[in-house]
């Protein structure tokens, strides 16, 4: 027979869940469904619309400004994520092992992920468009003389150094994480059969922290790929476009272009888009995780 406690619990527990799932409907799922039915209309955001079927979605594929988005963002978030792993997993490296001040470290470097993205944004644009050409002209470095937020071919530039220092953060503690699940007597059978150095790292200690690995890779493709926050605090989405990424794309012309239909189709698409490519990140490295 169940004790009245236990009762007490289970509805407890049953209340959190029907109010958190409610909470999850009215501001994720519901958002969702009504962009959906909206992708199939010509809506300005206001007044009356009518339906026009899939042709914002033909429209996308033909749309030229789309097609640069699309391209720009795949850019960052590939080279983004590249770069915040190795980073992180190197950092994390150094901060796990036996070092004076490493909590304190840890903390330091874990104070990028607090600041908020448009904060950090606009410090590393007033760095880019004041301080870097005054050091480039003083070492007379000509690439650095000017902004890079003013050239075409170096504005992503700028926007990945900035999303990878603040994405390092998460990244580094997430493999600090890790490293912490590998036992010592792996290290101490190692040292034995003469392991170190490289190929300690290649045998033993990443094949323990795939899980780490696979979560870092997933979170970071994703975070990169909805990257808003660093190209409307840098360059909002200049110049000449060169640095519009499809969430800038879908809030620009979306909620001030008059083509709320048009960017709600976008969005779903761009949402398709990033649960396929995190479900084939899953499963590669699922595989991996198998294969060892």
């Amino acid at each position: 027979m169940i004790s009245k406690g236990a009762q007490d619990r289970k509805r407890t527990f049953l209340i959190i869940t029907i109010v958190t799932v409610a909470l999850f409907f009215c501001f994720n799922t519901l958002p969702l469904i009504k962009g959906f039915i909206y992708s199939f209309t010509n809506f300005k955001g206001y007044g009356s619309y009518e339906w026009v079927g899939l042709r914002n979605y033909k429209d996308l594929f033909g749309d030229a400004r789309v097609g640069k988005s699309y391209l720009f963002t795949f850019k960052y978030a590939v080279v983004g994520t590249i770069i915040t792993n190795i980073v992180s997993l190197m950092l994390a490296l150094g901060l796990n092992s036996k070092i004076k001040g490493k909590s304190a470290l840890r903390g330091i470097y874990f104070i990028p992920n607090v600041l908020g993205g448009l904060v950090i944004g606009y410090i590393f644009s007033f760095f880019f468009t004041y301080v870097l050409p005054v050091i480039g002209q003083s070492m007379g470095i000509e690439g650095l003389s000017s902004s890079m937020l003013s050239s075409t071919d170096k504005a992503w530039i700028a926007i990945v150094i900035v999303g990878c220092w603040q994405a390092i953060a998460m990244n580094t503690i997430i493999y600090i994480s890790g490293l912490q699940t590998v036992p010592e007597d792996v290290y101490e059978a190692g040292a034995i059969d003469g392991v170190t150095g490289w190929k300690k790292f290649k045998s033993l200690t990443f094949p323990l922290i795939i899980p780490f690995f696979s979560i870092n890779m997933v979170l970071c493709m994703k975070n990169f790929l909805m990257v808003f926050d660093q190209v409307m605090a840098l360059t909002k989405g200049g110049p000449s476009q060169s640095t519009e990424s499809i969430s800038y794309l879908i809030y620009n012309n979306g909620m001030s272009g008059g083509q709320f239909g048009f960017q709600s189709a976008n969005a779903f698409l761009f949402f398709v888009v990033i649960v396929a490519i995190s479900v084939i990140q899953m499963t590669a490295t699922g595989k991996k995780e198998e294969q060892l």
